[in-house]
């Protein structure tokens, strides 16, 4: 996708076998600033403070975070300590175990004189899969908004949107987003309604960002707007991400999504959910007793950041100081609520059958 015109990925090698650079997601919307990684520890960090963040691109950084590591020492010993080191940086995107597995799947066989090389270029296919995993999405989710165009009188398709599952959220073209920049950039007529996706505003902060510079029409709403609008007949469909999806077809994505599935089920708005198969944890079948919710840091709600009229970033307290506060990063959508499964394989039904036949090696190795 493009920053000022320019196109780029997420996160790219600075030379074999080097270095690793990344977007500084927390910086956006208001700087664009670029990261270097270059040990296990500043991967790490990237995927834990948020430099880097959705479920495929925290993948792809937890692979080159092993590289990374491998490069300072090659050794079993290593090998296994940085797995468990990046493995605890975030504990529900499902993306974050299945890369580091099937890294480790190749990497532990190796002698350990063939391991960084085999590393960086095992981390590299990694992404590229990902940036073609996401274009099918694209195209999948494309025939949708295009059957819906057709069905309306007037006007853009209105697409409602919750946190980023944009490209910042993978190495590139997202998952939800994918289909909205092809019906874009294919002359449909389309309108993003971008929830600003508190605590974070990932919304405000990223996903309005991105859509701006692809030129895509877009409106930044408050969370509880979404209900409204959609009684109003202003939403055609809604689309999200999700860090992590049951075999069943429920949902876990930022916390508000299970909020904007009930709004939609109500006024029969389709609900449709766009995800990587990485991202299918056929290992779990109730998706709301068995996913681990993510609890972050009491700041990231009692405070916000901002540009002030001068142009400086500052943080300032939104609670009163004797106020306690809790920050349940996702929610889990269950999957009765979910129209359909937008994958690089097609359009699933959000049901176990659905899923098994897009998918029958990986539920039969699970089963």
């Amino acid at each position: 996708m493009r920053v000022n015109g320019r196109p780029m990925r997420t996160i790219w090698l600075v030379e074999p076998l080097g270095a690793v650079e990344i977007i500084d997601q927390t910086k956006l919307p208001f700087r664009f600033e670029i990261a270097k990684l270059e040990r296990l520890e500043d991967a790490a960090h990237a995927i834990r403070a948020m430099l880097v963040r959705g479920a495929p691109l925290i993948g792809a950084t937890a692979a080159y975070g092993l590289a990374l590591a491998l490069r300072e020492e090659p050794s079993d010993a290593r090998l296994h300590a940085a797995q468990a080191v990046l493995a605890a940086t975030r504990p529900t995107a499902i993306n974050l175990r299945w890369a580091l597995d099937r890294m480790a799947r190749l990497l532990g066989p190796l002698p350990e004189g063939e391991r960084v090389e085999a590393a960086y270029a095992e981390a590299a296919r990694i992404a590229d899969e990902d940036v073609e995993i996401n274009a099918e999405i694209g195209r999948n989710g494309l025939a949708i908004l295009e059957t819906l165009a057709k069905g309306k009188d007037s006007g853009p398709l209105n697409v409602l949107t919750h946190c980023n599952a944009g490209w910042l959220a993978t190495v590139d073209w997202g998952t939800a987003t994918a289909p909205i920049y092809m019906a874009h950039d294919a002359g449909l007529p389309i309108h993003v309604w971008v929830d600003e996706t508190r605590p974070r505003n990932q919304g405000a902060f990223l996903t309005a960002w991105e859509l701006a510079n692809q030129g895509v029409p877009h409106t930044v709403i408050v969370d509880n707007a979404g209900g409204h609008l959609m009684q109003h007949g202003q939403v055609d469909l809604c689309i999200t991400g999700t860090d992590r999806t049951s075999a069943a077809g429920d949902v876990c994505n930022k916390v508000g999504t299970y909020l904007k599935a009930l709004a939609a089920k109500d006024n029969d708005v389709p609900f449709y959910v766009a995800l990587p198969s990485p991202t299918i944890d056929f290992s779990l079948h109730d998706g709301v007793a068995e996913i681990p919710i993510e609890q972050r840091d009491l700041s990231e709600v009692t405070h916000i950041s901002g540009r002030a009229d001068d142009g400086r970033i500052e943080t300032v307290q939104l609670t009163p100081d004797a106020s306690a506060a809790a920050n349940y990063a996702f929610d889990v959508t269950p999957a009765r609520l979910v129209t359909g499964l937008i994958t690089e394989r097609g359009v699933a039904e959000a049901s176990s059958e659905s899923i098994a036949a897009l998918f029958p090696e990986r539920a039969r190795r699970s089963a």
